[in-house]
């Protein structure tokens, strides 16, 4: 339930966190890299069922899909989670600086 009293940013920026995680045991520990991987799938899904952002539902099932893209490889989208890093953490830095204003 507390999921969804988060602003989409501080969503986002959650999601951003479990992508950082995934990036930093990729190569290393492949369970802990696949639990921040399905974690980050996982907000990502709870998110596209919050109602508050219908609006956005194109952009944030996007990120879903290339989420997976480089889970598997980034043979589609040459997508990587150091590239997913940078896209998520511009959410975190401004879920960060509306609470400190």
């Amino acid at each position: 339930g507390k999921w969804f009293t988060y602003s989409l940013c501080e969503q986002l920026g959650n999601i951003g966190s479990e992508i950082g995680r995934a990036k930093k045991w990729q190569g290393k520990d492949q369970k802990i890299f696949e639990s921040a991987v399905f974690r980050a799938i996982e907000l990502l899904d709870l998110t596209l069922s919050d109602i508050r952002w219908k609006k956005r539902y194109r952009e944030i099932a996007r990120a879903k899909e290339v989420v997976g893209d480089a889970f598997s490889g980034g043979n589609l989208y040459g997508s990587s989670f150091e590239s997913l890093e940078k896209y998520f953490y511009h959410f975190a830095f401004a879920a960060r600086n509306k609470k400190n204003n």
